[in-house]
């Protein structure tokens, strides 16, 4: 049905909120049987790439100059020789070439930055499964549930975590702060503030925020909030110039 224009999406110049009715999707280099959709990207002013792969049966991709992060959202998708279920993921290190396949119908959040080497130091490749790592309450907000799904180790220079709302929670307080993030929402509805603009979300909702982007959260609905987020960790402001 035609919506005469109208859409969800939002943006200022610390932020974006990009929605699933706008999607577009187009196959980047290296893809076959699979195309993306790509969320955040130096064009916008970020400093890391996000996008969604949608693998076709017998779809495949390779790793490039980039360290990358995968995380499957449906299906099962192979990452050289292991096989990734919905909420397993795979931290693979620049420089590496890898072979990422899916044998049916599949989607993937890829996380791609340059790596910012510290004392010379690189990540090793690792695979992981969310429900195994460790869910541990947030500040003040027992309730709220993160889970940190790469190692708390300096050679990292980004981090990626889940964090699961009951509804009714929220962030304790209005966030402001240097770290970058790229959010897509996994399950679940509510709030985000995003600067001085308010936001309903909902799941497949892809948000990006700015350093110092004012930011806060509340779950609605009946179901928990569910959202990915990226940031960029552990090294100095001055590493960004």
């Amino acid at each position: 049905m035609q919506n005469l224009g109208h859409m969800r999406n939002g943006s200022a110049h610390d932020h974006f909120l990009l929605t699933p009715e706008t999607f577009v999707r187009a196959p980047l280099p290296g893809m076959r049987n699979a195309t993306a959709i790509v969320h955040a990207a130096p064009a916008n002013g970020a400093d890391f790439t996000a996008y969604t792969v949608e693998f076709e049966t017998g779809g495949t991709m390779e790793t490039g100059a980039a360290q990358m992060f995968l995380y499957v959202l449906h299906g099962f998708v192979t990452v050289d020789q292991t096989t990734l279920s919905p909420g397993q993921y795979a931290y693979l290190p620049p420089g590496e070439r890898t072979h990422i396949s899916a044998h049916g119908a599949a989607r993937a959040l890829v996380i791609e930055k340059i790596h910012a080497i510290l004392e010379g130091q690189t990540p090793d490749a690792f695979t992981g499964d969310e429900q195994a790592v460790d869910a541990i309450p947030l500040d003040s907000e027992p309730d709220i549930e993160v889970r940190h799904l790469l190692p708390n180790d300096v050679t990292f220079d980004f981090a990626v975590n889940t964090m699961t709302y009951p509804p009714g929670s929220a962030l304790p307080m209005v966030e402001s702060h240097i770290m970058e993030h790229g959010l897509l929402m996994l399950e679940g509805g509510g709030i985000y503030r995003l600067g001085d603009r308010w936001y309903p979300v909902k799941a497949g909702d892809f948000i990006w925020m700015a350093p110092f982007c004012a930011q806060w959260f509340g779950a609605l609905g009946k179901t928990p909030a569910k959202y990915i987020i990226y940031k960029d960790w552990n090294r100095h402001p001055l590493s960004r110039i």
